[in-house]
């Protein structure tokens, strides 16, 4: 029986959340699975994974095989790296991304000119007076 990691899609449309199951390959995307390691929500910025660690690397010694997308989730989690560390290879543990902001949005431009503006306030306090005598 082949095992795969893999998502399995819960949710309404346009709202999906995804869930990281252990599953036999032969059964249906959102049908019956092994155990549930955890879950996946790409609405959140950044995106929100929580993944039970212990589960997802006893399953990955076991022969479980990762689809592409849960694969990068494990490596966000860190459980592909303690996996590859346990077998003896030198791996870095990666670090969570950091939120993203649209360049082009009006209040994010307000944000930048406010910050400029504040900054240029804070060289010219800070900047020595000659005294004349």
């Amino acid at each position: 029986m082949p095992v795969k990691i893999r998502l399995a899609q819960r949710g309404k449309k346009k709202n999906r959340t995804y869930r990281v199951v252990v599953a036999d390959s032969r059964s249906p995307r959102d049908g019956r699975f092994i155990e549930d390691l955890g879950y996946y929500d790409p609405h959140h910025n950044p995106s929100k994974v929580e993944i039970n660690v212990e589960k997802a690397v006893s399953w990955l010694d076991k022969g479980a095989q990762p689809s592409e997308r849960a694969q990068k989730l494990l490596e966000i989690s860190g459980a592909w790296a303690q996996w590859r560390s346990s077998k003896g290879e030198v791996v870095s543990i990666p670090t969570a991304p950091e939120e993203k902001i649209k360049s082009s949005s009006k209040a994010n431009k307000k944000k930048q000119e406010a910050s400029e503006a504040s900054e240029d306030e804070s060289t010219n306090d800070d900047s020595p007076e000659k005294e004349e005598e």
